[in-house]
């Protein structure tokens, strides 16, 4: 709606039905009979899980309470998929077997280990490459030289 159409429709000298031309009666239909269906997205935009399972980009976290739950951290593993091992919720000893356990895996999958903090471990599969978060050295004429 111009400005002009709007202070008229503020003055009351014509009628404001701009909002009239916008309203999608189909809309009002559906939301009133209460049909219950799913909601449906463009078929041409994928579910970020969706996406990310077909191109091989998932993270398992798995906070295990007791060794049964080790399992579970084996089979992620061995899909492929790198693993975060939050072992803060175990009592040590058993805490200890996960790890030797998650040891035995790296081992045998040729995968690795490293520690992300005390008690949490990241299990990486052999083709997966791990980026240190470590700032680089800056060249002396780079963007950041302040002389």
């Amino acid at each position: 709606m111009g400005s002009v159409r709007k202070a008229s429709a503020w003055l009351g000298l014509v009628d404001d039905n701009d909002d009239e031309r916008y309203y999608d009666d189909d809309y009002a239909d559906e939301r009133e009979s209460g049909s219950g269906e799913a909601w449906v997205t463009d078929p041409r935009v994928k579910v970020a899980s969706e996406s990310a399972q077909e191109q091989g980009r998932r993270i398992g976290t798995v906070t295990p309470d007791s060794f049964r739950d080790a399992r579970h951290i084996g089979e992620l593993f061995r899909d492929g998929v790198p693993v975060i091992m939050n072992l803060t919720n175990m009592e040590p000893a058993d805490a200890k077997r996960v790890v030797d356990f998650a040891a035995g895996l790296i081992f045998g999958l040729r995968g690795s280990i490293e520690r992300v903090s005390t008690r949490v471990f990241l299990l990486s599969p052999a083709d997966t490459e791990i980026v240190s978060g470590e700032v680089a050295s800056r060249p002396a004429d780079g963007f950041f030289n302040q002389s």
